[in-house]
């Protein structure tokens, strides 16, 4: 039988010679420097070889940092987006607060309330029905406030409370086509009573005769007159006066001077009691309307 691989005396001699180049070889590489050369190029050589081998692991490490990174990345930007939303809320926040702070201000600094003791109430309703001019406030009994109470903002008069309970009151506003308030024109001293027309933006002054002296541009401010309301505060500036021939009295229109659209916090007057007039209390609103237009047609 003719065996595979051949037992050759030469092929023996070429390993056991290429065994012995090669431990030389190591032996010089290891002990001598003369081979540095060598290496050099060899490395040279084999550069692109290393790289090719490595490619897959540098691919695969890249993939997964790139997946890790954007993870991050997502992570990271849900957390900023929410960041900036409570930023975004605070600010807000913070903005109401400065122009709450800043309409105070300029409410209790309108006016030189030196004789009467005032309160600060805040508007937390607005009455839907179109032809009732009427604000829920949150002053009620329990915090002083009375049926007839004098009730300012930072530009005017607002109107006066016409129902009062524990801890709210209904204010009804001097444009409701129920309420009155006495008035003078603040350049002269004539006297009018001003009426609510049932528009947020007009006042009317009833029975002004035909040759009084009254322009447009005049203040009017309350007289004080009745007892219901202080003197002395703004009420509203005469907007248009009109002379019918054969009429016996002008059409006079005014404008409230009082935001009573945009006023969020009012004031209460609280007036000396030896000057507020004794009144029942009223639990209707309904039954207040001849006592807010009282004097309108010298009836009562």
């Amino acid at each position: 039988m003719k065996p595979i691989f051949a037992r050759d005396s030469a092929a023996r001699n070429r390993l056991a010679f290429s065994l012995l180049i090669s431990l030389a070889v190591i032996a010089a590489d290891h002990l001598t420097d003369s081979l540095r050369p060598a290496h050099f190029v060899l490395s040279t050589l084999t550069a692109p070889v290393h790289w090719v081998a490595d490619l897959p692991m540098q691919m695969s490490e890249w993939s997964a940092s790139g997946f890790q990174r954007s993870r991050e990345i997502k992570a990271e930007n849900r957390s900023l987006r929410t960041e900036v939303m409570l930023l975004k809320r605070r600010v807000q926040k913070l903005a109401s607060t400065v122009a709450e702070n800043s309409q105070l201000k300029e409410l209790l600094g309108a006016y030189n309330l030196s004789e009467e003791r005032i309160s600060v109430a805040e508007i937390i309703s607005v009455d839907p029905d179109p032809f009732r001019h009427e604000v829920i406030i949150n002053k009620g009994t329990e915090q002083k406030a009375y049926v007839g109470q004098t009730v300012l903002d930072a530009e005017g008069v607002m109107g006066q409370l016409v129902q009062t309970g524990p801890f709210t009151s209904r204010l009804l506003l001097i444009t409701d086509v129920s309420h009155g308030v006495p008035v003078y024109v603040n350049r002269n001293g004539v006297r009018a009573v001003a009426v609510g027309s049932g528009e947020l933006d007009k006042l009317k002054l009833l029975h002004v005769p035909d040759t009084a002296d009254i322009l447009e541009g005049d203040l009017l401010v309350t007289s004080g007159l009745g007892g219901r309301f202080p003197k002395g505060y703004p009420v509203g500036v005469v907007t248009s006066v009109r002379h019918d021939p054969g009429q016996p009295f002008a059409v006079v229109e005014a404008r409230p001077m009082a935001h009573l659209d945009r006023s969020r916090h009012v004031l209460l007057v609280f007036q000396d009691p030896k000057a507020k007039p004794e009144r029942p209390p009223i639990s209707d609103p309904a039954a207040s309307v001849p006592d807010a237009a009282e004097g309108t047609d010298g009836k009562k």
